[in-house]
């Protein structure tokens, strides 16, 4: 039995096509309605164990409950190896043959499960580390360093490995390009000073509220000496989180502009603040029809356009709140985009040229994430 804590080199098996290797790695996205997070499932060791594996943007690497786990593959890493030092690692397959050797992950008992969705039994990493799924897999199968997200809102998503989506989608034609920035500050729970962060963030430089600019100061948007402010794209967060500064004008913009649209107010409903009457918002082809929300992005009008499906997260049948929360007045980071305004849109993460491409929702085009 593999002991809790410690580090191992395994066989990691992905569930995609030997013949699309070469192009990339493709991986189921289920949404757990209960926990609103979103997991993947892989197989592990000779004797192909399902981890089913909550994502984590901003997780450094593969770890799930070893209690019980055996393998032939086994092969632990002492903690105080230079090995550990630089990897912190074991190897992955595909039930249709398609191995990563070597690939490293961690083992946590299994208290560390406590919070995750109901039949999940480890987190996937993705961030900017040489252990991550998407670095590991570009190295040891010689594919690019990308990997693209599609959440789903219901039904399978996908994550793409070692390149973009399916480049016979017009999707990927139509997406907007914008730099990812490092914060120079470590943000991981422990880290060494001097170590910058793992995790994605990019520069958004205002927000609007239907066409209207917030008047909120630039410097909660940029990010400090200290690694504080900027925005950062996590898919463990529910419901994007902003600071108190920016939270109160937004929600007043969302209020006004929703009753320019005779959309009633009603009482909050934690953890949210603005509620709406269902009964007197319209459908469109994107989902309630609300005020659009834009995160504004370098460049000549370019903004992440968030519309209601995204912005409206249903109570009851009466009831729909603006699903943004109040992140507090002194956030670490000043805005944290959450999972549910990434689901049904396509973002690309290109580690090679350090650039985010997104698509805003794929509703727009008669899309979603199930359905690309």
């Amino acid at each position: 039995m593999a002991s809790p804590f410690n580090s191992f080199l395994f066989f990691f098996a992905i569930l995609v096509s030997t013949s699309y290797a070469q192009n990339g790695l493709v991986l189921p996205i289920r949404k757990d309605t209960n926990t609103l997070q979103y997991y993947t499932s892989i197989e592990m060791g000779s004797n192909r164990a399902t981890v089913n594996a909550v994502i984590n943007l901003g997780a450094q690497y593969l770890w799930f409950d070893c209690d019980d786990y055996t393998s032939s593959t086994y092969a632990p890493i002492p903690c105080d190896s230079k090995k550990c030092e630089i990897a912190k690692e074991d190897t992955l397959y595909s039930k249709d043959r398609v191995e990563v050797p070597q690939f490293p992950f961690s083992c946590m008992n299994t208290r560390f499960l406590e919070g995750l969705a109901s039949g999940t039994n480890g987190m996937l990493g993705l961030a900017r580390t040489e252990i991550s799924l998407h670095k590991q897999v570009a190295n040891k199968l010689n594919l690019p360093d990308k990997f693209s997200l599609c959440l789903p809102s219901s039904g399978l998503g996908k994550l793409y490995i070692g390149g973009g989506s399916s480049s016979k989608s017009d999707v990927t034609k139509s997406l907007i390009t914008t730099p990812l920035i490092i914060n120079p500050v470590s943000t991981a729970p422990a880290y060494t000073v001097g170590d910058p962060s793992d995790e994605y963030f990019i520069n958004v430089q205002s927000i609007r509220v239907q066409g209207e600019p917030l008047s909120v100061k630039s410097s909660y948007f940029t990010i400090d000496k200290d690694g504080v402010g900027g925005t950062k794209i996590s898919t463990i967060n529910n419901f994007t989180a902003v600071h108190s500064s920016i939270y109160k004008p937004l929600a007043r913009a969302f209020v006004k502009a929703a009753s320019d649209m005779k959309i009633k107010s009603v009482d909050a409903v934690a953890p949210f603040r603005a509620c709406f009457s269902s009964s007197t918002i319209s459908t469109s082809a994107t989902g309630p029809s609300v005020p659009t929300i834009e995160l504004v992005v370098p460049g000549n009008d370019v903004s992440w356009k968030i519309y209601g499906a995204n912005s409206m997260f249903p109570i009851n049948k009466n009831v729909m709140c603006l699903a943004f929360v109040d992140g507090g007045s002194s956030p670490r980071t000043s805005i944290v985009i959450g999972a549910y305004q990434l689901e049904d849109n396509l973002l690309e993460f290109d580690l090679v040229s350090s650039q985010l491409r997104f698509s805003s929702s794929l509703l727009l085009q008669n899309k979603t994430c199930s359905r690309l």
